[in-house]
């Protein structure tokens, strides 16, 4: 009888690390009461472990409010959003935010760092907010975190005191502080030169890499797109394709 339940729990266990880090099923987003306008219509889609992906499609496509609905910032009219497993829908708001910080990074365009917090203490805020003070471990691993993205000399310095790409750089340390297993970066590059937007990205490719985070780039930069593993194009609130190169 023990034999046979260790092997149902390693069956479950494998199982479980083959399934998607996200898994949206019919999901639609409408706004509006008298005059109904829809943006999403039916998406179907799943990010595996590790999978490194691009999300593009012209402005009013949807993706924006697909991001926000993918990274539980906002709720699908309908449908069905599973994060690791774990359907969201039946989640209250502070459970969605407890899912959110465990399990997602995000990086947006612009950093939204606090300028009056160091780097160092930027990257260790999802770790310790609302728990008081920082624990060393969480000083450890976030110094790491700005070595890893070659700006550990600037830990020390206030956020306003760093160029744009260091700032972004800080973004991405602080995304990874909690090993995210999937990582949403909404125009990560958009508001950088092409030298600093490509150290950038190389970044994030290289945390896709060595981490095994699955990582989401948002992108209007065919360039960008054409260095992911896989393009989803979103036309009209649908996948008009969804190829892996």
């Amino acid at each position: 009888m023990a034999d046979e339940l260790q092997g149902e729990q390693r069956a479950a266990t494998a199982e479980r690390a083959g399934a998607p880090v996200l898994h949206l099923e019919q999901v639609t987003k409408a706004y509006g009461e008298h005059v109904v306008t829809e943006v999403l219509h039916g998406i179907d889609l799943e990010i595996a472990p590790g999978e490194l992906a691009a999300l593009i499609g012209p402005s009013g496509s949807g993706k924006s409010t697909l991001l926000n609905i993918m990274g539980l910032l906002d709720r699908p009219t309908s449908g069905r959003v599973l994060i690791d497993g774990t359907d969201t829908a039946t989640l209250d708001d502070q459970s969605l935010t407890e899912v959110r910080g465990k399990t997602l990074g995000f990086v947006f365009q612009f950093h939204h760092l606090l300028p009056a917090f160091t780097a160092w203490e930027n990257v260790m805020l999802p770790a310790y907010a609302g728990r008081g003070r920082p624990t060393s471990a969480m000083r450890e691993r976030a110094f790491e975190l700005l070595r890893q993205v070659g700006i550990e000399a600037q830990a020390t310095n206030k956020a306003t005191d760093l160029s744009g790409g260091q700032q972004q750089r800080v973004a991405i340390a602080r995304a990874l502080m909690r090993e995210p297993k999937l990582v949403l970066a909404d125009e990560p590059t958009g508001n950088l030169d092409t030298e600093t937007a490509d150290q950038v990205f190389r970044l994030l490719t290289e945390c896709n890499e060595r981490c095994g985070t699955a990582l989401l780039v948002v992108t209007h930069d065919p360039r960008m797109a054409a260095r992911c593993r896989r393009v989803i194009d979103l036309v009209d609130g649908r996948v008009r394709s969804d190829r892996r190169v």
